[in-house]
């Protein structure tokens, strides 16, 4: 279906660009300005296929843009969140803060741990593959696991669990969760990814996760990188924790 496009403003007179558009009955802009096609230039933009960037004026988007700040939530899918391992081009990080995750315990790992036997962990499944994998392009995994005090079993799971992670290239530290409280860290599970975006695990009352948010505003991403550096300071090798 065609959008019905309306001009915004323009601060070209008449001859046509740089303009800005909306969608009509929608929060959606168009932005028509000149084409950006230097490839040296383009290599430094996280374009998709399909996608092209134009440039304007500062002031098109000063005089025409919206003024209110909105939060819109920006909701991915379970799949476009595992895409997100593979195509990352420096770093993820993690802040677990959860005492349980419903998911661990469907896990015959997680019987096997509960029940006082010895854990067995399979290096070659998908997971542990795309960790080695891209471990081995120079790209950094890092977990910060709060624990509480005494460590709950799900806790005391993961910390064995963290000798599969670091046999595929993650590091992994741990923080008492009196620490974290101390450093009024967020109780908020998120993935950092190159310090440029944000992936907000969502959970329910049940401890199952229900959902992946992005957050790309750089002020709120910059909020994360500091939690990053204060809980990565504190924290201590997961090795050094009796489970």
């Amino acid at each position: 279906m065609t959008r019905r496009l309306w001009k915004v403003g323009t601060n070209s007179g008449n001859d046509g660009c740089p303009t800005l558009y909306t969608e009509t009955g929608t929060d959606t802009y168009v932005v028509q300005g000149d084409p950006i096609t230097d490839p040296a230039e383009l290599s430094q933009l996280d374009l998709a296929d399909g996608e092209a960037a134009v440039t304007v004026p500062r002031e098109l988007l000063a005089n025409f843009g919206p003024k209110e700040a909105v939060h819109v939530p920006q909701p991915i899918t379970f799949a476009e969140f595992g895409r997100m391992f593979t195509t990352l081009r420096h770093s993820a990080w993690r802040l677990e803060t959860r005492a349980r995750y419903a998911e661990d315990e469907a896990a015959d790992t997680y019987r096997q741990f509960a029940a006082g036997q010895p854990v067995t962990w399979d290096l070659d499944d998908p997971w542990c593959t795309n960790r080695r994998e891209q471990s081995a392009l120079g790209k950094r995994f890092e977990r910060v696991r709060i624990l509480d005090e005494p460590a709950t079993l799900g806790q005391r799971y993961l910390l064995d669990n963290a000798r599969r992670n670091t046999a595929v290239g993650e590091t992994i530290r741990v923080l008492p969760r009196s620490k974290a409280e101390e450093l009024q860290l967020p109780r908020e599970d998120f993935w950092l990814f190159d310090a440029r975006v944000v992936a907000l695990l969502q959970f329910n009352d049940a401890d199952e996760m229900t959902g992946v948010e992005l957050i790309t505003n750089p002020v709120e991403v910059l909020r994360y990188a500091q939690v990053r550096e204060a809980a990565w300071h504190h924290a201590v090798p997961y090795d050094q924790i009796s489970g």
